[in-house]
Order: C-alpha cells, then sequence, then structure tokens
C-alpha cells in the first residue's frame, strides 16, 4: 500500500453570505488553522484557492494552512491544536466512535476515490474472487481485512488472502512479485501510475459490496463550532468556492497549488492530471451539481458496514454494541444555502 493510501486507511444555523465582504475585511480577522492530512495534494486544492485567490480575506477571515505533522489532523482537531483538518471518512468513524471531539462539515469528494489494483497482465485476476489465496501488500488492519473481504466474496469468492506490510513502494512490490495486489487512491497514485507508463487494472469497491463513501472529508471539533459558529460557516462557505473554483478554472487553480507548494509538487503534469481525474470522474462536484454537501445515505450506509464489521471501538477498545448516532458525525449546516 502506497504512503498516501496508508493515511487513507490509518488513520449551524448562521450561515456567513458574500454580501458586505469589504465591511468584514476592515473588521478584525478571525485566524483560522486547518490540518491536512498527508503531504499536499489535489485533494487539498480548494484550500489553497480559497486562501490565495481571497476567498478567506473576503469572508473576514485569516486562514493558515499548517503544514502535515506525523500526528493525524483529526487528533490535532480534536485536541483543538487545529480548527478544522483534512480527514478520511474512515478516520472520522474510528475516531468519534472512540471518544474524540470531531464532526464533518465539508465533504471534499462526493463519491469513493480508492480501488483494489494490481498489474495489467495479471491474466488470471478477471474478477475480484480470482483475489482469494493471493498476497495483499497493506498494513492488515481490521478495515482493510474487512474491505478486501467483502469484495472478495460478494464476487462469490472466499474472502481469504494473505498480508504483507510492505517497507518500499506498493509499485515496486507489485513489479517485483512480493505482493499481488494493493489499494491506491485512484485520483493520485492511480493517475501517477498512469504517468509513469504502469499498466494496471482495478476494482472499485462500491461495485462489489462496499458502500460508497466520500472518502475525504473537512472535519471541525464540537467545541470550535459552538463557540465560532459565524467564523466557521465564513470558513465552510469560503472553501466550498475554492474548490468549486477548481471544478470551472481547472488550469488556473492547479498552477496556484503548485506556485504554492513548490518544493513538494515538483511534477506539475501530475497535478494537473490528477485534477483532470477529479473533474472528469464528478468526485469535487458531482454529476448533478453537489459540491461540498455530504449524502445522508452514503454516511448511514457506512456508519452501519463500519458498526457490523466490528471496526467501531469505543475508548475502551471495544466494539460497539449499537450503531452511534449519526447526527453527531456530520452536519450540511454550514454549507449555507
Amino acid at each position: 500500500m502506497t504512503d498516501f493510501t496508508r493515511r487513507q486507511v490509518m488513520f449551524l444555523a448562521a450561515s456567513l453570505p458574500f454580501a458586505g465582504t469589504a465591511a468584514r475585511a476592515r473588521a478584525a480577522a478571525q485566524k483560522i488553522t486547518v490540518a491536512l492530512d498527508w503531504t499536499v495534494n489535489t485533494n487539498h486544492i480548494g484550500l489553497f484557492v480559497a486562501r490565495d485567490k481571497g476567498f478567506y480575506r473576503d469572508a473576514g477571515i485569516e486562514v493558515e494552512i499548517l503544514p502535515y505533522a506525523d500526528t493525524g489532523s483529526g487528533t490535532l482537531v480534536a485536541s483543538q491544536v487545529a480548527d478544522f483538518g483534512i480527514s478520511g471518512s474512515l478516520g472520522l468513524f474510528t475516531q468519534k466512535s472512540a471518544g474524540a471531539d470531531l464532526k464533518a462539515v465539508y465533504a471534499v469528494v462526493q463519491s469513493e476515490t480508492g480501488r483494489v489494483v494490481f498489474n495489467a497482465d495479471r491474466a488470471a485476476i478477471k474478477t475480484p474472487k480470482n483475489l482469494d489465496g493471493l498476497t495483499y501488500g497493506g498494513f492488515g488492519s481490521a478495515w482493510e481485512n474487512a474491505l478486501i473481504s467483502t469484495i472478495i466474496r460478494h464476487d462469490g469468492g472466499k474472502g481469504e488472502f494473505s498480508t504483507v506490510t510492505l517497507g518500499t513502494s506498493a509499485y515496486e512490490a507489485l513489479a517485483n512479485g512480493a505482493v499481488d495486489f494493493t489499494l491506491e487512491v485512484s485520483t493520485w497514485e492511480g493517475v501517477e501510475a498512469g504517468l509513469k507508463g504502469l499498466k494496471q487494472r482495478s476494482f472499485r469497491y462500491a461495485d462489489y459490496g462496499v458502500p460508497d463513501e466520500h472518502t475525504t472529508l473537512i472535519v471541525s471539533s464540537n467545541a470550535f463550532l459552538a463557540a465560532n459558529r459565524q467564523a466557521a460557516a465564513a470558513f465552510v462557505q469560503a472553501t466550498r468556492r475554492g474548490y468549486a473554483f477548481a471544478v470551472d478554472h481547472a488550469q488556473q487553480a492547479g498552477e496556484l497549488l503548485i506556485a504554492a507548494n513548490k518544493d513538494t509538487l515538483t511534477n506539475p503534469a501530475l497535478v494537473h492530471a490528477s485534477l483532470k481525474a477529479l473533474n472528469d470522474g464528478h468526485f469535487l462536484k458531482s454529476a448533478d451539481g453537489a459540491i461540498g454537501t455530504m449524502d445522508k445515505a452514503k454516511m448511514e450506509a457506512m456508519d452501519g458496514y463500519l458498526f457490523a464489521s466490528g471496526i467501531l471501538l469505543d475508548g475502551d477498545g471495544k466494539a460497539l454494541k449499537q450503531k452511534p448516532d449519526l447526527g453527531a458525525f456530520f452536519s450540511n449546516e454550514f454549507l449555507g444555502a
């Protein structure tokens, strides 16, 4: 499993319209911090666009995008070191169930970006049931086991496979035969593999019994939201403008992201190709126009799946005995109209 995907695995009522921006700009801007879930990539593009295009300034807030650190973004938010953070949906559900003060306020992507991936020349792998008995490269976490077993069994297999914890690139492990398959983020790692000329095939989780989900979210803490409702709405709505800009003006948005992260994003072709994949696949904005909104049915389906799989644990590490209250996990109210 690649480093970027590992981070995916292991881990109010007040709306602020954009009218009157000049008056708000004259007032003292409230400072807001945002923690990233991994090194900068196109999942984060809306934040940088909103900052560098002045959308946050227009909304009367000053936003600092914190550099990625070893401490997970969910932990930083729950402990109020950061006001907002990029988080995988798995991280939200598992940390919240264990007692962390977290609430999702924005869906970065509208559907699942993860894939089970393997070399295209593996002719014997035609459908997921052919993964039975093969070797998976990853962590062997409860989530990975449930995910892969579900996909294989849904296709008629037994859901049995072995796991190797990778100490090298997943693609190197695939190439040298150390593993037979792994997981990837299709809109970043999958795009990068294509640019490198690697021939791969993949299975989409939601095609084989795993609920579709908002893979990547923006979360905050109830403590921050309750004390800063107006600023929170300003941040979420300005961030939404940033992601909408990335949909409507992809080339310029990509250039802004690269310019803001020259030391990290050294392959402009990857950034632009990844953003194209996000837009062409209707990830940042769904085919029916949804952007930032969390779909209640998707959240409920994933909540139920994780609960039924025994992945949601309480603060003592014991499996929850009943599904948690989903209303405590997310809210669309800060998005405004």
